[in-house]
């Protein structure tokens, strides 16, 4: 492999030597050949055979060697402006294949090469960059999953081996039937929400917009907690413009609200309080789902729309850390824009801005 590598250079180094020899010999034999002929004529000189034949002597040697020099520059030109940057690209790109994805490679001087290469490497080091990250991703995404449905699964496992109990009474049958039946929705929600999320991240999803009250939309999706909300006695309050219309796509705005609902419940305690207005200004509609729950952390809260990511363990059984994931990238989708504060132990506010008609 070596010897058929440098045979090959060798090759073009030739090569390059027949080309400069060819254009220098042309060149020069023209040159030569009209500089004498002027000059027999102006000074009304005869050429003999033997000063034309040391002249071809001397413009054959002068070829010979201008070609040589013409190649060695060339060679060196070459070699520092063109095959050292490849080099340096073509081993950090052997290096990514091998899955290191740290590599960047330093621009080059200007003096060195030209500025072709460092946008070549900068568009390079981008890459390198966005598949780093994109592996980041890929990681934690296997190691999260792994871990969420390790959890239902064991529940699931235990629980259904304890049913198998021959002399377990009735009670306890429907209790943790109850428990294995809770752990296999959590399961199947955890895929609806993963499917969900990968269809929106990989724009499988196309937004279909259309014209619909907003208003109307957010009184239904309130009312399927209702049941929650009794349960737990917490207080409802809204306070919503009537006739809000925006044109967007209905359905994905749905899982938007369903999740800041859910979340805002799912984190009150019993005799809470969760309020709901919508107001708008000229241009936009603004969304504000506030509870009395138990708050976030700013270093929480900097995080809570990451995939799986959950700041309250102790809530860990509720949840599986992807409806804010999914509320994000929708609320991106519709060109919209989300915020939240929150104070630890006061309660946490969202509000979702969008475009009105």
């Amino acid at each position: 492999m070596n010897a058929h590598k440098h045979a090959g250079y060798v090759w073009r180094l030739l090569r390059h030597y027949l080309i400069f020899f060819s254009l220098v010999a042309f060149v020069i034999t023209c040159c030569t050949a009209l500089f004498v002929t002027v000059l027999s004529d102006s000074l009304g000189v005869e050429l003999t055979d033997d000063n034309i034949s040391a002249a071809a002597k001397i413009t054959f040697a002068n070829v010979v060697l201008l070609s040589l020099l013409f190649t060695f520059v060339d060679w060196v030109r070459r070699r520092l402006t063109v095959e050292r940057p490849v080099k340096r690209i073509t081993k950090a790109a052997e290096q990514i294949m091998q899955g290191d994805f740290s590599v960047r490679i330093k621009p080059l001087s200007k003096f060195a090469t030209d500025e072709s290469f460092n946008r070549i490497i900068d568009c390079f080091n981008q890459m390198a960059a966005e598949l780093g990250g994109v592996e980041t991703l890929r990681t934690d995404f296997v190691a999260n999953v792994s871990h969420e449905m390790k959890t239902p699964l064991a529940v699931m496992q235990n629980y259904g081996t304890l049913l198998q109990s021959p002399d377990l009474d009735e009670e306890k049958r429907l209790e943790y039937a109850k428990i294995i039946t809770e752990s296999a929705r959590r399961l199947a929600d955890m895929m609806t929400n993963i499917l969900k999320l990968n269809r929106l991240e990989n724009q499988r999803i196309y937004p279909v917009a259309a014209e619909f009250d907003l208003t109307e939309q957010l009184c239904e999706c309130l009312l399927q907690y209702e049941d929650t909300w009794e349960r737990k006695g917490i207080q409802i309050e809204t306070d919503l413009q009537e006739g809000v219309r925006v044109r967007a796509d209905a359905e994905l705005l749905s899982l938007v609200w369903n999740n800041l609902f859910s979340n805002a419940f799912k984190f009150t305690e019993a005799g809470g309080k969760v309020s709901v207005s919508l107001h708008t200004d000229e241009a936009h509609a603004f969304v504000t789902v506030r509870d009395t729950g138990c708050g976030i952390s700013p270093e929480v809260g900097a995080h809570i729309f990451e995939k799986f990511y959950q700041g309250d363990t102790s809530h860990n059984t509720e949840g599986n850390g992807l409806g804010l994931a999914l509320v994000k990238r929708v609320v991106d989708i519709t060109r919209g824009e989300i915020q939240v504060e929150s104070q630890p132990g006061h309660g946490t506010t969202f509000t979702v801005k969008l475009r009105k008609i």
